[in-house]
């Protein structure tokens, strides 16, 4: 058992914060002497996950009770259900612009709905950043602001289904824009722009080639900035690698099948370049990206005959990956916010290839490469008006005209356009015609 994971099982947990020294009483009284929350999943002692209603409860005493906390609905799901965004500072950052400030990480909890680990591991995320005592804790949370979507998907994970209401994957609407969930989540990183966006999942095991406790992934997509990239693949190597070994885990790359004999590659499975996938949608938007998979499956006799030490087993792996995931975040803070700043900066200079396929293991194609790209892209009123509003979304700068709008390349977002607008690009939301001379178009949104 990893210390994270004494939340569920004990009286006196060690925070997922454990790196930077923060310890959280399971249930004595908060700041304001109201009791310290437990979720549903850690009263039953991992016999069931936490309801909806018990979620609600839970956010709303940490909210009411602690300082360092704001939560926001951001949206609503078909059937009802609040999408919400947490956020978390010493004190809880007001506004967008307190976030853009510092350093930012956001967590994006089960996309899937039948993947509920990583939900867990952020309500109590939230519960131990909310409390903790720590100065190093407290210290941390001045400079760095803590974002938490606690469930991303919530009709998924009521009906215990991947999809949402309408068995749309979430995972692969990052781009189209076209549900409820994604539309909130473009959103939230269009106006908080987080240096690092952090994506936690659970995987179904293949024996015995892919069958690792937990998996991670950084985007692959040939638009990822390198110091991104870089510092994506430091984040999962470096950091939640070696956390999850030190919690007694095994740990391996998303999607590529091993020789469970030489630890050689055997196949890629899963995890390539695709553009509207959240890790990969983060990068090109100058985000660190992380995705983060721990195995379902029961790995022993007693797992199969107790689910609660299977569902234990899948928390307490996540919490491990996250003790390593805030500890990077703590110790490469300079650097994180350099790369960032440096892939949205690039977007200013109109320079370098975009590339419209390919991932960081797999050259771009034939036809996959805009060498030299267009200037701008024109869209024609009726197709401006289709798209407006996902544009906006995803934060794109449009200027307007007698004949419909010009979207130019040179702005922070330049490597999205074309992924939006080209009839090339694999999940472009429309055709737009390329400008190849374009004088002095600027985006404003006008």
């Amino acid at each position: 058992m990893s210390r994270s994971c004494r939340l569920v099982l004990g009286t006196l947990a060690v925070s997922l914060t454990a790196g930077l020294g923060a310890t959280v009483p399971a249930s004595p009284a908060g700041a304001t002497g109201t009791p310290t929350p437990r979720t549903g999943f850690e009263t039953s002692q991992g016999a069931r996950w936490t309801s909806g209603a018990e979620e609600q409860e839970f956010l709303a005493v940490v909210d009411r009770s602690s300082a360092r906390v704001r939560i926001d609905r951001i949206g609503t799901t078909k059937q009802g259900r609040p999408l919400q965004l947490v956020r978390i500072g010493a004190p809880a950052p007001e506004r967008p612009a307190d976030v853009r400030r510092g350093n930012s990480v956001l967590l994006v909890c089960s996309q899937h709905g039948d993947e509920p680990s990583g939900r867990e591991a952020c309500l109590t995320t939230v519960r131990d950043l909310a409390y903790s005592k720590s100065p190093a804790t407290r210290q941390f949370l001045r400079h760095t602001s803590v974002l938490v979507v606690p469930t991303a998907n919530p009709d998924g994970r009521a009906a215990d289904t991947r999809g949402n209401a309408d068995g749309v994957d979430i995972n692969r609407d990052h781009l189209a824009l076209q549900t409820a969930e994604a539309r909130a989540l473009a959103g939230v990183i269009r106006d908080y722009r987080p240096d690092t966006l952090y994506d936690l999942h659970e995987y179904g095991p293949t024996v015995p080639y892919y069958m690792k406790d937990l998996l991670s992934l950084w985007p692959r997509n040939l638009n990822t900035a390198d110091g991104v990239h870089r510092e994506a693949m430091a984040l999962s190597k470096d950091f939640v690698e070696p956390a999850v070994h030190r919690a007694g885990f095994s740990t391996g790359v998303y999607g590529i099948w091993t020789d469970p004999e030489t630890g050689a590659p055997v196949k890629q499975v899963a995890g390539d370049g695709q553009e509207r996938i959240l890790r990969n949608t983060a990068g090109v938007k100058g985000s660190l990206g992380l995705l983060v998979e721990t195995r379902v499956d029961p790995l022993t006799a007693a797992e199969k005959a107790d689910p609660a030490l299977n569902n234990r087993r899948r928390v307490d792996s996540q919490l491990a990956a996250l003790d390593g995931a805030f500890t990077f975040f703590d110790r490469h803070r300079p650097r994180i916010e350099a790369a960032t700043a440096a892939a949205r900066l690039a977007g200013a200079t109109d320079r370098g290839p975009v590339y419209l396929g390919g991932a960081d293991n797999e050259p771009a194609g034939e036809g996959q490469v805009l060498s030299d790209p267009p200037c701008a892209y024109r869209l024609d009123a009726a197709r401006f008006a289709q798209v407006k509003d996902e544009l906006a979304l995803h934060g794109v700068r449009w200027k307007r005209d007698r004949e419909g709008a010009v979207v130019p390349l040179r702005q922070p977002l330049r490597r999205l356009v074309p992924l939006l607008l080209d009839q090339r690009a694999g999940y472009h939301l429309t055709v737009a015609k390329p400008l190849n001379v374009c004088g002095r178009v600027v985006g404003g949104n006008e």
